[in-house]
């Protein structure tokens, strides 16, 4: 039986897998070893999976997640192994977008949640890859973007004022509580991935809707665009593609783009993946 986790900075899914077959999903906060030291990413796991996760005879944990680079990865993974007492591998979520959308085939991997990424995979490794650069430098598409666009606008005045006194009241926030969340508390991108919900609900808005397409149009132009977009299959995985997956469509027709495939979570496909015969396990 394997364990296979796939977690961004808001959530993480959890999958137990004998063969090919789930056999019990669960979810837990995501986890992040950018925002979380050991201790912490321990405790989100061991006090938010179900006992039943512990108690199975494990042959290999599979973990993909959001801030596991080469020099974050050792984090997790020791986090991983005194919880579960068997052998780890961490990865990039963006390598389970890759392998999830395309699983052996080649293909160009973008990934819209509360944050965002992009990648070249040739059905086997990342070849290219544009740098995603976070929240602040980057991060074109997210949820936490089209927050930092929205919040930036409020705490400015340039936003409507019926919508910025909807925003005050419904988040029982001001100013300076903005400027706390943003600048002092832990997870500020979840934060302004919050407010992205809120904007939801006004997406008929002239101004919301312009947000969402401005946001959507710097990924394209600023990420999309640098690889050889036109040659490759362009699929996309996370919350924000899935919900706004009509916006995301008519945004990328602007660029000559069909996409093939929209999905929330990669899980399904990472599922496929791990059952293939012809993996090499690493």
């Amino acid at each position: 039986m394997k364990l296979i986790g796939e977690s961004g900075s808001t959530r993480a899914e959890w999958a137990l897998v004998q063969h090919n077959n789930v056999i019990q999903l669960a979810f837990t906060d995501g986890i992040n070893p950018f925002f979380q030291n050991r201790r912490e990413i321990s405790r989100t796991v061991r006090l938010n999976l179900p006992a039943s996760f512990f108690n199975r005879k494990l042959e290999q944990v599979y973990f993909y997640g959001a801030g596991c680079t080469e020099e974050k990865k050792s984090i997790l993974m020791a986090s991983l192994i005194a919880q579960f007492k068997v052998a780890v591998s961490v990865e990039s979520d963006l390598l389970a977008a890759a392998r999830g959308l395309f699983r052996h085939e080649a293909g160009i991997a973008c990934i819209l949640s509360t944050g965002s990424n992009s990648c070249l995979y040739n059905g086997s490794t990342i070849t290219k890859n544009v740098r995603t650069a976070g929240y602040i430098l980057g991060d074109e598409g997210s949820e936490a973007v089209l927050g930092k666009m929205f919040i930036s606008d409020v705490m400015k005045n340039l936003a409507p004022t019926s919508l910025m006194n909807d925003f005050y009241e419904r988040f029982r926030i001001t100013p300076d509580d903005v400027m706390e969340s943003v600048y002092d508390k832990s997870f500020p991108n979840r934060f302004l991935a919050t407010t992205s919900y809120f904007l939801g609900n006004y997406i008929e808005n002239d101004y919301v809707h312009n947000l969402f397409t401005k946001n959507l149009h710097d990924y394209f132009s600023r990420c999309v665009c640098q690889y050889d977009y036109q040659e490759y299959p362009i699929r996309f995985v996370g919350s924000f593609a899935h919900k706004y997956s009509k916006m995301l469509q008519d945004v990328a027709k602007t660029y000559g783009i069909e996409i093939d495939q929209i999905v929330e979570t990669p899980m399904a496909g990472l599922v496929e993946y791990h059952a293939s015969p012809i993996i090499e396990e690493y």
